[in-house]
């Protein structure tokens, strides 16, 4: 049975809103409250001092210090939500180069396919596009070193590097008697989170797939170039299909909804202490320049996803359409610790303009149309043990939100668009094909706080 799993070589979304920087802010007790508080923290510090000598002393193996103590920190984290986590000096650096949306690289997408590792796609004007590579390519070995045995993060990661440093490709491809080999300079990798593209000659479709540091100004363009492509008059509308976006930088959040909105409040953030909460609010100018807009959501859509669709549609700026999203109404902070690692923290729930928390019960939409997953697909998620339905209310140890809790939707988008029931909804809604009542979105209808 051949075994297929996707990966893109320019970096995987994140799942989380993260705000790099973090404020402690000190808890004022009474004195005698305070004693009592730290010497129970002593207390329970031993316990684990006690507990750790044990394990170094007679665990039936000699283990590394190092790691137990990484288990531990993560241990704590993990215990507080499904979000908060500890990360190496790796993971740390692999956050940074998602967020920051450019890495040293070949610019490819890429998955494992039989033990090798096969081309889907050059990006354009890349070095890999640039020095021949075609999809369908085989890649066999790396600096002569055999990519069979090696998982598809560890070929992503020998391919990554340092900006102006080679490596030689050896690919096996259809129709050619021998093996072809390659030496391709890496150079730096733009993560392209905007794509879009013209549906019917009149409708900007424009895809998002991540909130990286390039997303606010990749949205920019889309909208730009579309409008350009199409014409100011002949325009009828646009499509933010925010479908299987896990969230990514909460100020790119921000930012696109911003693009689309003249005033009042994108967010709020409230931590634990009520004088961390904070606002967000839009500036003057609509890039869209009012014409009507359908954000797209599914089971996929969370974090800065649903901050995007939630403020577009208190608002009534957009209208939502598809199936619940997610559910992740948490912030996290990215705080850096010793040994160029970092923890996550969740540090806030994020609140939508009208006050809605979406923690664990996400965004409804205004019209709802949940895509069939076929079933060949719902087989294959069966045997690999992955849901097709996915929510925050079903992960262990969530943030409870009270007792009106959902359980999301499928994050199942069609490969093919002519089988996406709910972009051919949302066209034939902008073309007048169909109708709805919360089709157009009347802003002068929004109510938020």
């Amino acid at each position: 049975m051949m075994r297929r799993t996707s990966v893109f070589l320019f970096g995987a979304a994140a799942g989380a809103l993260i705000a790099v920087g973090a404020t402690q802010p000190r808890l004022l007790l009474e004195p005698s409250a305070a004693m009592a508080a730290a010497s129970d923290t002593y207390r329970q510090l031993n316990l684990f001092g006690d507990v750790f000598e044990r394990v170094r002393a007679d665990y039936v193996e000699k283990p590394e210090d190092a790691k137990l103590v990484e288990a531990a920190i993560n241990g704590m984290l993990t215990s507080l939500d499904p979000h908060s986590t500890y990360m190496d000096a790796k993971d740390f650096r692999d956050m940074q180069v998602q967020t920051r949306g450019q890495f040293g690289g070949l610019g490819i997408e890429v998955t494992m396919e039989d033990g090798l590792v096969k081309v889907v796609a050059p990006i354009d004007e890349t070095p890999a596009a640039k020095a021949g590579v075609q999809a369908g390519d085989l890649i066999a070995k790396l600096d002569g070193e055999e990519v069979k045995g090696m998982t598809l993060n560890q070929a992503v990661d020998k391919m990554r590097g340092a900006v102006n440093t080679p490596i030689k490709l050896t690919i096996v491809r259809k129709g050619a008697d021998k093996p072809i080999e390659l030496s391709i300079t890496r150079d730096i990798i733009n993560i392209k989170s905007v794509r879009s593209r013209v549906e019917n000659n009149d409708i900007g479709y424009i895809r998002i797939t991540s909130f990286s540091e390039q997303t606010g100004e990749g949205l920019k363009k889309a909208v730009a170039d579309l409008t350009q492509q199409i014409g100011e008059d002949k325009l009828k509308g646009f499509i933010i299909d925010l479908r299987n976006n896990p969230g990514g930088l909460l100020d790119q959040a921000i930012d696109v909804s911003d693009t689309f909105l003249d005033r009042g409040e994108i967010v709020s953030t409230r931590g634990r202490d009520p004088e961390q909460t904070e606002r967000r609010n839009a500036r003057p100018g609509d890039l869209a320049k009012g014409k009507p807009i359908i954000v797209l959501v599914n089971g996929g859509s969370a974090s800065a996803s649903e901050i995007v669709a939630g403020a577009l549609q208190d608002h009534k700026r957009a209208t939502v359409l598809g199936s619940l999203s997610f559910g992740k109404g948490s912030v996290q902070t990215v705080i850096p610790v010793s040994g160029n690692a970092a923890i996550k923290l969740t540090t806030a729930r994020y609140y939508t303009p009208s006050g809605r928390s979406i923690q664990a019960k996400g965004i409804q939409p205004d019209i709802e149309l949940v895509q069939d997953v076929p079933q060949d697909v719902k087989e294959k998620a069966e045997a690999a043990g992955v849901e097709t339905t996915r929510g925050e209310a079903s992960l262990k140890g969530h943030l409870k939100n009270g007792e009106d809790e959902q359980t999301g939707s499928p994050a199942y988008v069609p490969p093919d668009p002519k089988d996406d029931t709910q972009l051919k909804l949302a066209i034939d809604l902008i073309e007048g094909v169909q109708k709805n009542a919360a089709y157009p979105a009347d802003p002068k209808a929004s109510v938020p706080n």
